[in-house]
């Protein structure tokens, strides 16, 4: 089975510290993204104002139910999303089909 790949794309809100949001995210993922059922990895992406997460798992089910469980991680989540403008999220799953 092919693993897949939550992809995130969005822009900071206006004068958010990157490092802040960047120890936030670290935060996040070492306290309980990376303690969910089939978590490999997860990069952060940047390009200027443009930002991609981009979180693989080894299945997309695995994908799907880090999305419906992940307002459960309360505060942390909540501090991550607080840099976050979510008018420019775009959200997409993709699955692995070759790594080369």
């Amino acid at each position: 089975m092919s693993n897949a790949v939550f992809y995130c794309s969005f822009n900071l809100k206006k004068r958010a510290s990157v490092s802040d949001f960047l120890q936030a995210a670290e935060k996040l993922n070492n306290e309980y993204i990376s303690k969910q059922k089939g978590y490999i990895s997860w990069q952060q992406l940047s390009d200027g104002d443009m930002w991609a997460d981009f979180l693989t798992f080894e299945t997309m089910e695995d994908v799907k139910n880090f999305e419906a469980e992940s307002g459960n991680a309360g505060e942390l989540a909540e501090k991550f999303y607080s840099f976050i403008n979510h008018n420019s999220c775009k959200v997409n799953y993709f699955t692995i089909e070759k790594s080369y």
